[in-house]
């Protein structure tokens, strides 16, 4: 049985890799004609008067408020931690490979619960938390937005957002970057990423994984209104979503100005030296050190003080 199992999940990982080897190769090809067409474009009368009528920016609102606070510098971090160890959990259940231990709600700590204890696979109660903590980040980032204004940044107030966002896409599809100063204001494109990623991607992804775990009702209208088939159709797709931005988005940090960039988000300065570059790698050995360290010997040991571990 042991054998059989192993023999499963080899053949999934195997899928996998030629599947990363297929993709891969479609995206470069697909990326040469994208950049061979978008210079074409620009070449053309028709796309030099676009990009001249809608550079890829909108202006601000006169109240906007300028640079980055220092509240967005660790919220950065937060996310990227969280969002690091969520896929790659989500990669562990995808596998279906057996778990390396399995935890139990103990339920004499929570006398109140009407449920049965459910057992779980290590990985997952492991997902869930992280889950939980991301979202709390998540709630206290959209608290924040509002609060202080910074929600002018990445919510668009005016349709022009739209062929701006056109213009700035064909910009960097050209390798001719729009002009930019992310201090003051994001482009169009930004703008419409970081709406979706915010107010769009992360409900979703939030949703889906309610819907897929234990604090969903078994039975009753939710559970007809919204079917656990749908939930995991939608919710690895959005896990890749998450997967492409965060490709595109170190991808044009690093090439458009890495130090003033790094700076902005992680030291909450405009300048060019070298200390965001220096809070930016710290940030990068802890989520090394956190996923070496997540190892299951060490999850146990977590898991046991909220419940049984058994395996």
């Amino acid at each position: 049985m042991t054998s059989t199992k192993s023999t499963r999940a080899a053949e999934w990982w195997r899928a996998q890799r030629k599947r990363v080897l297929w993709t891969t190769f479609i995206a470069v090809v697909s990326l040469v004609v994208v950049v061979l067409l978008a210079r074409w474009f620009r070449e053309l009368p028709a796309g030099q008067s676009f990009i001249e009528t809608y550079p890829g920016i909108v202006p601000p609102p006169e109240w906007a408020p300028t640079g980055i606070p220092a509240w967005l510098a660790w919220q950065h971090f937060l996310n990227a931690f969280f969002l690091l160890l969520i896929v790659r959990t989500g990669y562990q259940l995808r596998s279906k490979k057996r778990p390396p231990g399995f935890w139990t709600r103990d339920n004499t700590r929570w006398p109140r619960t009407k449920r049965s204890p459910r057992r779980m696979g290590i990985f997952l109660w492991f997902h869930l938390w992280l889950d939980a903590l991301w979202v709390l980040t998540g709630l206290s980032y959209v608290v924040l937005l509002f609060a202080t204004g910074q929600w002018v940044r990445i919510v668009p107030t005016d349709w022009a957002v739209v062929p701006n966002a056109i213009s700035a896409a064909l910009q960097y599809a050209s390798l001719e970057w729009p002009t930019e100063n992310s201090w003051v204001v994001y482009n169009s494109l930004q703008q419409l990423a970081y709406f979706t990623v915010v107010f769009i991607a992360s409900p979703l992804a939030i949703l889906t994984g309610l819907r897929l775990s234990s604090a969903w009702p078994l039975e009753g209208p939710l559970v007809r209104a919204f079917p656990e088939k749908l939930a995991k159709t939608l919710h690895y797709p959005v896990m890749l979503f998450f997967i492409a931005f965060t490709f595109v988005h170190v991808v044009l940090v690093l090439t458009t100005g890495a130090l003033r960039k790094l700076n902005q988000m992680y030291a909450v300065r405009d300048t060019d030296d070298w200390i965001g570059f220096g809070v930016f790698a710290a940030s990068v050995i802890v989520m090394v050190v956190a996923w070496v360290l997540a190892k299951p010997p060490l999850l146990k040991r977590i898991a046991a003080s909220s419940g049984r571990v058994q395996g």
